[in-house]
């Protein structure tokens, strides 16, 4: 029994060297190394689209499209544009004209929670 207290006494002295030294290695550490944050994700790209509207056609349909043809879409004029960032629908937006070219200009944006519940639909 005397050596069981031993060994239960060596490695509770053991485990007490590990945790100083892993202190030690911690500040020492983040002394060293510069505070984490998100910086390195600035540089990301990715993939923005605005959808303006969406048809089903069949192929016969898309076989007799040609130049001035006009697609009837499903949502009405004036509707909010859905705004997707990398598949995922994150904001509704409104077309506008800056510069003599076309944007868009966020009006709302999903809220996480909308956007678990659209996964599940």
């Amino acid at each position: 029994m005397a050596n069981e207290n031993d060994v239960t006494t060596q490695l509770e002295g053991v485990a007490d060297a590990a945790g100083q030294v892993a202190q030690i290695a911690g500040s020492a550490a983040g002394s060293v190394r510069e505070p984490r944050t998100l910086d390195f994700i600035l540089d990301v790209t990715l993939q923005v689209t605005v959808e303006v509207g969406r048809a089903r056609m069949t192929i016969q349909d898309v076989l007799q499209l040609g130049q001035g043809s006009v697609v009837e879409l499903e949502k009405l004029a004036g509707e909010p544009l859905d705004i997707y960032v990398n598949g995922k629908h994150v904001a509704r937006g409104e077309a506008v004209i800056v510069n003599e070219k076309f944007g868009v200009r966020l009006t709302d944006i999903i809220s996480p929670e909308d956007r678990v519940e659209a996964m599940g639909a």
